[in-house]
């Protein structure tokens, strides 16, 4: 069976190809512009052709056809009563890692809301590496190797690792000019990104630290590398918000790929429901800008 487009795509194609304008569609359907862009790139992708071809919104060949075929339906959806028909909200219920939420998902979401306006979204969290999630998300997102057998997935985006600490830190005990050097430093641990990935790269032989402090969050570990508690090995885009903020500094300039990475993961036949795979296409094309 082939997925129906969500009416609020068709809606919102219907009233960009009458008024040209996304202003003025996006006035009329009370959301906002990039409202307007989400949908008509939405409904794009999912028909298979592109619907307008330049940038005063004229149709294409396949647009004009697809328009009197879209009228067609709905107008006879007008025809049909609906006065007494519940005019609710659709439920999203999304599982994320902590520290994804934190860094990457939060900025963004404000996006995701001025977008799709119809869309409820509740957000769960997930422990990484685990697999453990709140019951009855549609999606979830995933940080490991991604062999996930018992789920559809799409890899969100990779990373890659770099040691870093608070500036005080690196006034105290540094300079760690050299790999070699970090072995005077206290090494922050995590499972989720252990230090043999760093020392494998610089070909040394070293085993994972025993000692020191420990976290199974990669946002906790960064709180405590700017509270001065020692040198974390860190994504860099999960780490963004603290670089930025000058909470911690890179001690090297080299990146190394981190073995696993960020999936979007969904049961099958999830994304045959219009919300679902609204927020996987508004989220892979986010992260991917």
């Amino acid at each position: 069976m082939s997925r129906i487009p969500p009416i609020q795509c068709l809606l919102t194609f219907e009233a960009l190809a009458r008024l040209r304008s996304v202003t003025q569609a996006g006035e009329e359907l009370c959301v906002t512009p990039s409202a307007v862009s989400h949908r008509i790139r939405q409904l794009e992708e999912m028909v298979g052709v592109r619907l307008f071809g330049r940038a005063d919104f004229s149709l294409t060949t396949e647009g004009s056809e697809y328009l009197a075929q879209v009228r067609e339906g709905l107008a006879a959806l007008e025809r049909f009563p609906t006065k007494d028909m519940p005019q609710g909200k659709r439920k999203l219920r999304v599982a994320v890692t902590p520290t994804f939420a934190r860094s990457i998902l939060m900025p963004r979401l404000k996006a995701f809301a001025d977008a799709y306006p119809e869309i409820d979204l509740t957000l769960q969290v997930s422990i990484p590496l685990l697999d453990v999630v709140a019951e009855d998300a549609d999606l979830t997102v995933r940080f490991g190797t991604g062999r996930y057998a018992d789920v559809e997935h799409v890899c969100l985006f990779k990373d890659v690792v770099t040691p870093m600490a608070s500036p005080a830190y690196l006034r105290d005990h540094g300079p760690f000019d050299n790999v070699e050097d970090l072995a005077k430093a206290k090494l922050l641990k995590s499972p989720l990104e252990p230090w043999r990935t760093w020392f494998a790269a610089h070909q040394l032989d070293w085993p994972e630290p025993v000692d020191g402090s420990s976290f199974n969050d990669i946002g906790l570990m960064c709180d405590a590398a700017a509270l001065g508690l020692g040198v974390a090995l860190v994504r860099t885009k999960l780490g963004a918000p603290w670089l930025e903020s000058g909470a911690l500094v890179r001690l090297s300039p080299v990146n190394i790929p981190s073995p696993h990475a960020h999936y979007l993961c969904w049961r099958t036949g999830a994304l045959d429901r219009w919300e679902c795979a609204a927020f996987a296409q508004w989220l892979q094309a986010s992260i991917a800008a």
